[in-house]
């Protein structure tokens, strides 16, 4: 790649027979009744680019309402090309590039959870280079947070105007752009304080102005700012991200570590809300008890309570957000600290305003037995905030996620019948068996209830497909299982889907069938009859030369599905042609 070249960023979507993908579009609209493609690129190192042009003129369907009127989608291959630019002054060396691509997948009866996934590559500018197409790196995205991240891209950098153009533009005639810029962001980060994800820990907060009536004018302004303080920090964080990673907005949510961090932390906060447990930081949120509701609020408490209170906003993007974070893309680090400052700042503002007047509390009860009855109440809505957070989350993750919050559950609980009076050594106990007992449950989930990495090629089971793959001299491996058959998924996961048992169904050219029991089916109860089975698991290998099934039952090491294999030995077409070795 040389300077003044173009480069084409092009994705392509396959979809299932009888399957559709939804057409390309900037943002999701506010009508949408499905979820279009979205493209759109984080970093893209200040080129130029042109907005993403379908290979394919896409179907338009009528919808059958009167907003949206038309559906479209495309249902066969589909690329969306991007050119960019690569400017005439270029320096030799890697550029990144990087984005994200969201999308939904229907058929005629059903519709797929909407997805997204991350890419970047590495362009090489220079003399020296190898011509032709660099595949694109992938990695699991949110739906949810690619489209906040579509609304926070401004038109102007979608038609292209590179980074130093914008800077200049900022540096000359953009100074009245900036302070509007800078009012804008204020008045989003007020707004922040009303979104759906902060208003349980606001809740919180109100607690503890109704605590804080009750003390000194300089003791509430320092937990007051102290609280700002918190808040703000993470601010500063994200905008030292923004700045020097390019992380925009809200893009910490499109990485699952993050996300599952966050299902822990919001459900745990849930659980000491709920009385459950107590988090052990001086006033965070109290124990429940009736002759502890008059606590103080700790300094610790208060800005980690502001810490919290700001990463719960980091998913929503209130009015006036969108253009402000938007115009720190082509900014200065200086700006951009400034900016995100100054949206800390007005999230901040009721809480200053409060501690510098503390009389603007007074029309609050008195503190008292209602304060346990608010705060177990801000516990279910937290409760809530965990079921939202796991509908951002990849389904294939639902259930190991899910398990491990019990084992969460199960640590706070264990550690909530500490008494207070206990000693330090009986303290160190629970902890330990508490969080020992939650990695374990969650190290199990993730390693039983989530995909392999090998993969074989399973057809949906018939006694028609049987018949026709031994009818054509094939070896056929059926595996009986359902999704309630725990056994079933324990011989999948460590018997069955494995590289090596993987090598040898490719190398033998055994055909795979699944029957799923997990519905009633007629079929399958007669296949299981036939082999003598009332039960699953069971594992059926059919050789090629037609003799009688080799059934393995209950549950199966490797060993055992790989003996069966040698045993039935390769269907004839794979027994007579030329393979290739087996990798050890």
């Amino acid at each position: 790649m040389q300077p003044g070249d173009e480069v084409k960023l092009v994705l392509t979507a396959i979809p299932d027979e009888h399957w559709h993908v939804y057409a390309y579009e900037s943002s999701v609209p506010e009508t949408a009744i499905s979820k279009p493609t979205l493209i759109v690129l984080q970093r893209t190192s200040g080129w130029k680019y042109s907005a993403p042009v379908a290979s394919e003129e896409p179907h338009q369907e009528e919808s059958g309402l009167d907003e949206p009127k038309y559906l479209y989608y495309h249902e066969g291959p589909v690329s969306w090309t991007t050119t960019l630019q690569v400017p005439d002054d270029a320096k030799p060396g890697e550029y990144a590039l990087t984005g994200q691509i969201g999308y939904q997948v229907c058929s005629e009866k059903s519709c797929d959870m909407p997805v997204a996934a991350m890419f970047g590559v590495a362009i090489t500018v220079g003399d020296k280079y190898a011509p032709g197409a660099t595949p694109l790196a992938f990695s699991e995205g949110g739906y949810n947070a690619t489209a906040t991240l579509a609304t926070q891209i401004p038109a102007a950098t979608l038609v292209g105007v590179s980074q130093e153009k914008a800077k200049q533009a900022s540096q000359s005639a953009n100074a009245p752009g900036l302070a509007m810029t800078l009012v804008f962001a204020l008045a989003g980060g007020l707004i922040l304080n009303l979104m759906p994800c902060v208003l349980p820990v606001i809740g919180l907060k109100i607690l503890s102005f109704t605590e804080q009536a009750g003390h000194g004018r300089v003791r509430i302004l320092a937990l007051n700012i102290t609280y700002s303080l918190g808040l703000i920090s993470v601010f500063l964080v994200l905008a030292t991200l923004a700045a020097f990673m390019s992380l925009k907005w809200g893009e910490q949510f499109t990485f699952f570590e993050f996300r599952l961090t966050m299902v822990i932390l919001v459900f745990v906060m849930a659980l000491s809300f709920l009385g459950v447990w107590e988090i052990p930081i001086p006033g965070f949120v109290g124990s429940g008890k009736s002759n502890d509701l008059q606590a103080k609020e700790g300094i610790a408490g208060a800005f980690f309570k502001g810490v919290f209170t700001t990463i719960l906003a980091t998913p929503c993007s209130g009015p006036f957000l969108g253009p402000v974070f938007g115009f720190t893309l082509a900014q200065p680090p200086l700006v951009t600290y400034l900016i995100f400052g100054c949206v800390g700042l007005g999230m901040a503002s009721p809480y200053l305003l409060v501690g510098a007047f503390p009389g603007l509390v007074r029309f609050l009860p008195k503190p008292g037995a209602w304060m346990e009855t608010f705060k177990q109440l801000m516990g279910f809505i937290l409760l809530g905030t965990v079921v939202y957070l796991f509908s951002t989350m990849n389904q294939d993750y639902f259930l190991a996620t899910l398990a491990l919050l019990v084992g969460v559950g199960f640590a706070c609980w264990l550690v909530g019948r500490i008494s207070f009076a206990a000693t330090f050594e009986q303290k160190l106990r629970s902890w330990s068996v508490g969080v020992i007992t939650a990695v374990g449950i969650g190290f199990a989930a993730f390693t039983l209830l989530t995909p392999s990495d090998t993969h074989l090629d399973w057809q949906p089971y018939s006694p028609q497909a049987l018949a026709a793959a031994r009818a054509q001299g094939k070896t056929v491996m059926v595996d009986f299982t359902a999704s309630w058959c725990p056994n079933c998924k324990t011989n999948l996961k460590f018997a069955i889907n494995t590289k090596k048992v993987e090598q040898v169904i490719e190398h033998h050219g055994v055909v795979t069938l699944l029957a799923d029991w997990s519905e009633p089916s007629e079929e399958i109860e007669n296949a299981l009859a036939e082999l003598k089975s009332a039960s699953i698991p069971v594992l059926a290998v059919y050789p090629a030369s037609g003799g009688e099934p080799i059934v393995l039952r209950d549950l199966l090491s490797q060993a055992d599905v790989l003996g069966a294999l040698e045993e039935a030995g390769p269907s004839q077409s794979a027994s007579s042609g030329t393979k290739t070795a087996l990798k050890p």
